[in-house]
């Protein structure tokens, strides 16, 4: 194996013609990598998006080869995939209003080009879903808000909106797969590639859902129960360090604060929380 790349979260190896993708416990908000990681997490992650890749199967293909076919050190962690040609956009399905959308709603009553009507508030349900792309940073740096036109000028018309058809598609199996389970899933983040790396003119046939799908990190999930358009949602996802970490005074550059026990268990028992109530299982590692 060679190790080719370090992500926020996961790292990546080069083994073969297959990559190996492994989740690790760091935790990151606005981001900067904090100090303190989060037992469990990356099992968490892979095993939850491993469970939804073989309920979306049907909607798009993915890039998993397995999830047991890996190092022992890497048990439960890490899987293995296929290589991709990534697409330079992350997607995003938004059915209700929170975090960034909200904020550029409440600047220009849109959310990436797309029109809202007025008076939506925090936590508002969303007519219907939309997709709000924005571009994709490795470097370090923050991505951005991108309109579909920006993303059909990069990658052309019909795979901008074979992108927007598959990411709203994905959303709404999550969706209601979830409330079935008393979540909400209030919006998620997926990421595609092209089956068969290459250069020239791809079908948009080979769009494939890769990295995480989700999971916590990538979507909010809010118990269905508790919600109140109007004020912040309770969240089984990193929002709760996100909130924590705004309440420091922090000035959300490196280096970030060391996480306190208490937030430290209780963002792991969300994240056990969610995995339990989407899957209808108890969480083993």
């Amino acid at each position: 194996m060679q190790h080719v790349y370090s992500g926020k979260v996961r790292e990546i190896y080069e083994d073969g013609a297959d990559l190996l993708l492994v989740a690790s416990d760091r935790v990151s908000v606005y981001d900067v990598v904090l100090p303190t990681p989060i037992p469990d997490k990356g099992a968490l992650l892979t095993q939850l998006s491993v469970w939804w890749f073989g309920r979306l199967a049907d909607i798009v293909p993915n890039h998993l080869v397995s999830a047991t076919d890996v190092p022992a050190e890497f048990a439960g962690r890490g899987i293995r995939c296929r290589r991709l040609e990534m697409v330079p956009f992350e997607c995003i399905a938004r059915g209700y209003l929170a975090g960034s959308g909200l904020r550029e709603y409440q600047e220009t009553g849109a959310i990436s080009g797309v029109e809202l009507p007025p008076g939506l508030v925090e936590g508002s349900r969303l007519p219907a879903p939309i997709f709000t792309p924005t571009t994709k940073v490795s470097d370090g740096g923050h991505d951005a808000p991108a309109t579909f036109a920006q993303v059909a000028a990069a990658v052309g018309v019909e795979t901008a909106e074979r992108l927007r058809a598959l990411t709203l598609a994905v959303y709404g199996r999550g969706a209601e797969r979830a409330a079935r389970n008393g979540i909400i899933v209030a919006d998620t983040k997926l990421e595609f590639g092209f089956a068969g790396a290459g250069t020239g003119a791809r079908a948009a046939d080979t769009l494939t859902l890769a990295d995480e799908v989700l999971t916590p990190d990538s979507s909010r999930f809010w118990p269905a129960d508790d919600w109140a358009p109007g004020r912040p949602q309770h969240a089984y996802d990193k929002q709760f360090v996100r909130d924590w970490a705004a309440g420091t005074g922090w000035d959300k550059k490196p280096p970030a604060p060391e996480l306190p026990a208490e937030v430290v268990a209780a963002t792991q028992a969300r994240y056990v929380d969610a995995y339990e109530k989407i899957t209808g299982t108890v969480w083993r590692r």
